[in-house]
């Protein structure tokens, strides 16, 4: 959604202001449009359970208790709905049927291609979709979400009621399904048409079914034309990276659902179905005689289990999880003056994608509490920027010797960091690594940069090795340039103006507390973050380059065994709601 809800907007809205409440709704409104509308591809069905979606929004906020989570628990609402109403459908006689013309503008997947104008292999995508089952509707309207950068893999196992990995097996089986939809799209799209599919499809009325699908796919594996896969075919989550989220339909309005949720009067309830659309004698009526019911509204509503999963309830006692408060983000400062990157991969930064990342609070209560290992002086001083790759040649310095003790990480001692959300808190003294892999071929375009956050004590940039920068050009590589951030076929990833150019492996070093925020929303990256110990680093930062084995450069060392050491771009102490909204030009000496 382009505008989302805030945790001081849901805190003012469940204290009862009703602007901030008509906000909430206003943002929340669009993400449920489009994870219905997609899920029952513009079935009828689809207004009225928007609308008792947002409804039951209004009614049950108040038991929300972490606002952060906000966007989980409204689309778990929302797919709670949806499968409500997979449950409780019946049949409709044919005779009911011929009184109802068919509405054009219900088909989702058409509107999803008028309103964003797809064209080409993103049009095949969207057309491939009208092929999958129900269950695949309702995951592939969250899957889109996910790959355009709405909600994190989290939010989409929440919303599921799954583990991520249950989740991640899903998507790839959807993945594979949504592939195959796609080679029946271009075998019947194709010019000129195949003669035996041509003979095959005669008495077809071109509506998509399974029957029809499994008919066309057996005709695709014997078919030499129709069954060869096209040579340029781009992956799915690339083609629906960054596109926007169909816009609402003129009928849909959060002030019409506002009167009819709670707080209006019933005069005002029994005025919005004229504003949404609603059949006066259907849900919004029915909502309208609960409005005048308190008693009633409570009845139903959506509760936090443990563990971050999501459960409804008809008439149960609420349980919730711990809220996870946020703090302000402080402004920055200028960053130590570097000569600018001579390199392509620097161009106007996107905007920061918000993420719901489960950041630790510190703000649980504590017995006593902790002295703060903030260091004073010269500490933070001296920022990470852009710069020239030094020469691939030149032999490192000695890495500074520092104390050395205990390294905890809140995901073992081999995290890997995929999606937006996934994050990994650090605690105690010692090196570590952070391991890049930028996947240009799966999704390229602007990079939304990782983020430190919630910084006690002291973290510095000691070194880069691995022995390339991502953007040295590839030894075996005949086309130029074709580096590590992309090639002409894939596309490039492309960092935010003023970032400093990661290499394959990053050295840092702490003592205190930080934790790691993955963004990803744009560019398709994935970090790797692992104890390491200065003898590892230093075998890694000299090992001589060679092109055979894919080693560009030797590595290049940072650290000046100071308190004036470099630190880290996007890193502060602070831990905002937002991790991607930390300024690239750190503050965290005061």
């Amino acid at each position: 959604m382009d505008e989302r809800a805030t945790r001081g907007r849901i805190e003012a809205a469940q204290a009862g202001d009703r602007q901030a409440l008509e906000e909430v709704l206003a943002a929340g409104l669009p993400l449920v449009y489009n994870v219905v509308g997609r899920a029952l591809n513009g079935h009828p069905d689809v207004d009225d359970i928007v609308q008792d979606t947002m409804l039951r929004v209004v009614r049950s906020l108040g038991e929300l208790r972490d606002p952060d989570r906000f966007r989980s628990w409204l689309v778990a609402i929302a797919m709670h709905r949806i499968r409500d109403r997979a449950r409780v459908r019946q049949p409709v006689p044919a005779s009911a049927m011929a009184y109802e013309p068919a509405d054009p503008g219900a088909d989702f997947v058409g509107l999803t291609i008028e309103r964003l104008g797809l064209a080409g292999q993103r049009r095949e995508v969207a057309e491939a979709t009208r092929w999958l089952d129900e269950d695949d509707r309702q995951l592939l309207s969250l899957w889109w979400l996910e790959v355009t950068g709405e909600l994190t893999r989290a939010e989409l196992a929440a919303a599921l009621g799954r583990s991520r990995p249950h989740t991640a097996v899903r998507v790839q089986r959807l993945k594979e399904r949504l592939e195959v939809a796609r080679s029946l799209v271009r075998a019947l799209d194709a010019v000129p048409p195949c003669p035996d599919l041509s003979a095959l499809t005669r008495d077809w009325d071109g509506t998509p079914g399974s029957v029809w699908r499994k008919r066309i796919a057996r005709h695709q594996r014997g078919c030499p034309r129709c069954g060869t896969p096209a040579p340029d075919v781009v992956p799915a989550q690339r083609l629906l990276a960054g596109l926007a989220l169909v816009p609402l339909p003129a009928g849909l309005a959060a002030p019409a659902l506002l009167a009819l949720g709670g707080g209006g009067t019933a005069d005002a309830a029994a005025a919005a179905p004229a504003l949404i659309g609603a059949d006066p004698v259907g849900l919004s009526a029915q909502l309208a005689q609960l409005v005048a019911k308190p008693a009633v509204l409570g009845a139903a509503g959506l509760t936090l289990a443990l563990g971050g999963a999501y459960v409804m309830h008809e008439g149960a006692t609420p349980r919730h999880s711990a809220p996870a408060p946020a703090s302000p983000d402080p402004a920055p400062s200028p960053a130590s003056s570097a000569a600018p990157s001579p390199t392509p991969s620097s161009s106007p930064s996107p905007s920061p994608s918000p993420s719901r990342s489960p950041s630790p609070s510190r703000a649980a209560p504590a017995p006593e509490a902790k002295p703060s290992r903030t260091p004073s002086g010269a500490y933070g001083s001296v920022v990470d920027a852009a710069e020239r790759a030094p020469d691939p040649r030149a032999m490192p310095a000695a890495l500074p010797p520092r104390p050395e003790g205990t390294l905890t990480s809140s995901a073992g001692d081999k995290a890997v960091m995929v999606h937006r959300g996934d994050t990994v808190a650090l605690t105690g003294r010692g090196y570590f690594t952070v391991r890049w892999q930028l996947v240009p071929a799966e999704r390229a375009g602007s990079l939304t940069m990782p983020t430190w956050t919630g910084l006690d004590g002291k973290l510095f940039h000691v070194a880069s090795g691995g022995g390339r920068r991502m953007d040295d050009q590839m030894p075996q590589a005949t086309a130029s340039p074709h580096s590590w951030m992309g090639a002409p076929d894939t596309g490039y990833t492309v960092l935010p103006a003023g970032a400093q150019q990661m290499w394959q492996n990053e050295y840092f070093y702490l003592d205190g507390e930080i934790t790691l925020n993955q963004n990803e929303r744009g560019a398709d990256y994935n970090l790797i973050v692992m104890p390491a110990d200065r003898k590892t680093i230093d075998d890694d930062l000299r090992r001589a380059p060679d092109p055979f084995a894919g080693t560009v450069r030797y590595g290049y060392v940072r650290d000046n065994g100071t308190d004036t050491a470099p630190v880290p771009q996007y890193l502060t102490r602070a831990s905002p709601q937002d991790p991607a909204t930390v300024a690239q030009r750190s503050r965290v000496g005061e």
